[in-house]
């Protein structure tokens, strides 16, 4: 029988907090705590991680400082170390634990509340893909290798602590030798939660249309891979279940598959994503910068929006040119959006390809991205020929994080892969904040948790219009607030009466008696960009220009265009676009060509502009339109409400260019497509329309009225599209930095903050940031979250916490 050791003369704990849990923190703790032979213990629980050290000599309070100065420094490339918190061990059972303990060990984790993050879904590192293409490797074409620093993790979860038994792999016990790397703590596969091999893993295996078993003989000389990718070079489309959905694949450069996808997908316009080989293979069809290869190369390999090679796709072969794109892959654009593979099974199919595959989400048109076999086969076996299937189940649906850089830096339009869950530090002030829920908008979803100082913003959801995307909307939250074992102590929700969050945080409150803190969706948008810069709670208000599609406005009608002063806790209409009747409703959305005549109608009336520019393509295009119909609306007020959008301004530029078509197919289009063809222009300096600008009680008012004249001056004289295009767009940005400054300046504020979909626009945010910086003023820009309604949700959640702590402040 073992003696009992002598009790330890003390011991010192060490909490970390951050993304510590499933990246290989563990091992390198018990690393450089041999280095510095330290003795004590290491263990996951609920808050992060904990490190218990005995301290029996001087010489061990040393090695201990020493140890901390290292561990920021040897951090695992997927870690972050948010905060380390020391402790005096003064209970007498941990001492005498701690006592028996041999040299310094790891620990099972334990079980208890939830504090700590569950990081994202890494692309494979490079040790791992040289694993793959290995002959002499033991996981040698194995499309499921991974290690502590790359794989699935919030794709595969259910639960927290982040061990194996709480992920989809635990069906897979682990063969010896998987054992033996996942208990080696000098293995980089120790505690790798999805560790597997050929021998005791997931396999993938190749089904035919509607998961009909393939002929023998088709794999008869290679494996199901290799036989996706064959298919694939001869035309075929495909459905391949990735890390966090399925993908319908195609060659990029081939016309008839192309648009055959396209028939299938219902997908008339919006631009399919691509993936390439490597870097080599993307640098023929874009131009990619050193920001830009460092994104897609990175852990979160997500889209990148690149500018596309001029010739790529419009001009035949050529020496030394590759075959070119479809020219479907991307009509109107004049950006591609890449991505490289970030999984092993997107690395072994695309091994022999010098040419991109489109690689877009696997669903009919706005429905959520497959995740199941069984519903793969149900829904997308009319749309794919075959499908590349294996059984590692996807617990949680992750579609692709885009990205484009703007404004010198990459700027988020989608978070999704790679970055969501991972929580957002809040700005100092919030460290009190309670946990609450904000359940984000009704386009572009994402919801919101505040939990321990902190803001963890569900990955994209899609639109909730879609019962699919709203039922999964429901699960994941439910997922999230066990995942992170939150009960939230309010809900926030947009004042829209009608969107789907809404109604579900308006019937939630009720039946759990939870505070609703409503917050009006522009004042969303100011406080998300000013989270994610960092701007402190008390730190004072800013000025806002918040320019999208269109939000419930605080007066009850529909806002777009707008001017706020303003912080996390409330806010002022200074200024705002003209509002101008959008007839038929959301008609006006899908078809441009009302907002062209809503706006001419609006400025001086549709007979004046008819008579005077009659013969002219725009006003002829709307002559045989049911004009009487639109007007009487307009007159009536029925059905054709006011907006301040600055997304339907885009929108009536676009109609008279004959930019979009008759009826959009995706949200955007128009104003996409209006800056593409601004942007070829090239004229960064245009000649910019103007605005008048009326001075109301309401606030200053920018009205677009005078725009009209120019341009359809330049029309009549033949000047290009894209250079009215562009000229535009210089008289929009010109007229926001006009009034921003005389805003600002009356205000004595130094700083204005940009957000809303309308900034995505490259073109238009560039300008307005470089003239408003040339200014003197600061502008703080979305990175972290997205511009659109996709960041709405953090910036619900950081009104709510302010309202929430001033309710609860002394009077």
């Amino acid at each position: 029988m073992r003696q009992a050791s002598e009790p330890c003369a003390r011991g010192e704990s060490i909490r970390v907090r951050g993304l510590v849990q499933g990246v290989g923190f563990r091992p390198t703790v018990w690393r450089l705590a041999h280095e510095c032979g330290l003795r004590g213990d290491v263990r996951n629980d609920g808050e992060g991680v904990l490190i218990r050290v005995r301290l029996d000599a001087a010489s061990d309070v040393q090695a201990l400082g020493g140890f901390l100065n290292r561990l920021d420094e040897a951090c695992p490339p997927l870690a972050r170390i948010d905060s380390i918190e020391r402790g005096v061990i003064a209970d007498s059972d941990a001492l005498a634990e701690l006592s028996d303990t041999a040299g310094f060990v790891i620990l099972e984790s334990a079980a208890t509340a939830a504090r700590t993050g569950i990081v994202a879904d890494a692309a494979t590192c490079p040790a791992c893909v040289a694993e793959v293409r290995d002959p002499a490797d033991r996981r040698y074409r194995y499309a499921f290798t991974n290690c502590t620093h790359c794989g699935p993790r919030l794709s595969i979860v259910s639960g927290i602590p982040y061990d194996r038994a709480q992920t989809s792999m635990s069906v897979f016990p682990m063969c010896p030798d998987c054992a033996r790397e996942y208990a080696d703590p000098a293995d980089r596969r120790f505690h790798a939660q999805p560790n597997a091999c050929p021998v005791c893993g997931p396999r993938v295996w190749l089904e035919g249309e509607r998961g009909h078993p393939l002929e023998p003989v088709v794999l008869a000389t290679e494996d199901a891979i290799a036989a996706a990718g064959r298919l694939l070079g001869e035309g075929r489309i495909l459905a391949v279940k990735g890390i966090g959905g399925f993908h319908l694949a195609c060659d990029a450069t081939n016309p008839d598959a192309v648009a055959e996808l396209r028939g299938r997908k219902r997908r008339l316009a919006k631009p399919f994503a691509l993936m390439a080989r490597d870097l080599d293979v993307l640098r023929a069809y874009c131009r990619v910068t050193p920001l830009e290869e460092a994104l897609l190369a990175g852990p979160a390999a997500p889209i990148v929006l690149l500018d596309r090679l001029v010739w790529a796709g419009l001009d035949a072969v050529g020496a030394g040119r590759p075959r070119p794109l479809a020219p479907d892959v991307a009509p109107g654009q004049i950006t591609l959006g890449f991505m490289l593979p970030y999984s092993p099974l997107h690395h072994l199919l695309l091994a022999d390809w010098d040419r991109p595959l489109v690689m877009t989400s696997g669903n009919l048109r706005e429905e959520p991205q497959c995740i199941d076999n069984a519903d793969a086969v149900g829904r997308l076996g009319g749309l794919a020929d075959h499908l590349l299937l294996h059984d590692r189940v996807i617990v949680n649906r992750v579609d692709d994080s885009v990205v484009r850089v703007m404004a010198g830096e990459p700027r988020l339009l989608r978070r999704a892969r790679g970055h969501a869950p991972t929580p957002l530090p809040l700005p100092p002030g919030f460290e009190r904040a309670p946990p609450l829920l904000a359940l984000g908008a009704e386009l572009k979803n994402t919801f919101c948790l505040i939990h321990d100082g902190q803001a963890i913003l569900s990955q994209h959801l899609g639109d909730l219009e879609d019962a699919k995307t709203a039922r999964e909307y429901e699960r994941t939250i439910a997922l999230y607030l066990d995942l992170f074992q939150v009960s939230p102590k309010a809900l926030a929700v947009d004042l829209h009466p009608d969107y789907r969050s809404s109604l579900i945080g308006r019937d939630w409150a009720a039946r759990d008696g939870l505070p609703l803190i409503g917050v009006q969706h522009h004042h969303a948008h100011l406080a998300s960009v000013l989270a994610d810069n960092g701007w402190p709670l008390d730190a004072g208000p800013v000025l806002g220009v918040l320019l999208d599609g269109l939000g419930y406005g605080a007066d009850g009608t529909l806002w777009g265009g707008e001017f706020l002063v303003g912080d996390y806790l409330d806010y002022v209409r200074v200024g705002y676009l003209k509002p101008v009747a959008m007839p038929g409703g959301t008609r006006a959305i899908l078809e441009p060509w009302r907002n062209l005549y809503a706006h001419l109608e609006s400025a001086g009336g549709w007979s004046s502009w008819r008579s005077r520019y009659q013969g002219l393509e725009p006003i002829e295009r709307l002559d045989v339109k049911p004009l009487a119909v639109l007007r009487t609306l307009i007159e009536r007020g029925c059905n054709a409400p006011l907006s301040s959008s600055a997304g339907r301004l885009f929108d009536a530029v676009a109609a008279a260019l004959g930019v979009g078509g008759e009826v959009l197919t995706y949200e955007g289009q128009a104003a996409i497509e209006l800056e593409a063809i601004a942007a070829g222009a090239g004229e960064r300096n245009a000649r910019g329309y103007p605005f008048a600008r009326i001075s109301e009680p309401s606030g200053e008012v920018l009205d677009a009225a005078p725009l009209w004249v120019d341009l359809l001056e330049d029309l009549r004289r033949g000047r290009a599209p894209d250079q009215i295009a562009a000229s535009f767009h210089a008289g929009l940005a010109m007229a926001i930095c006009t009034l921003a400054l005389d805003l600002a300046g009356r205000r004595g504020l130094s700083t204005v903050a940009l957000s809303g979909g309308v900034f995505q626009n490259r073109l238009l945010l560039e300008t307005v940031t470089d003239d408003l910086e040339s200014a003197g003023l600061r502008v703080l820009l979305q990175r972290r979250v997205p511009a659109n309604d996709g960041g709405l949700a953090l910036g619900q959640a950081a009104v709510a916490v302010a309202r929430t702590r001033e309710a609860l402040r002394p009077r």
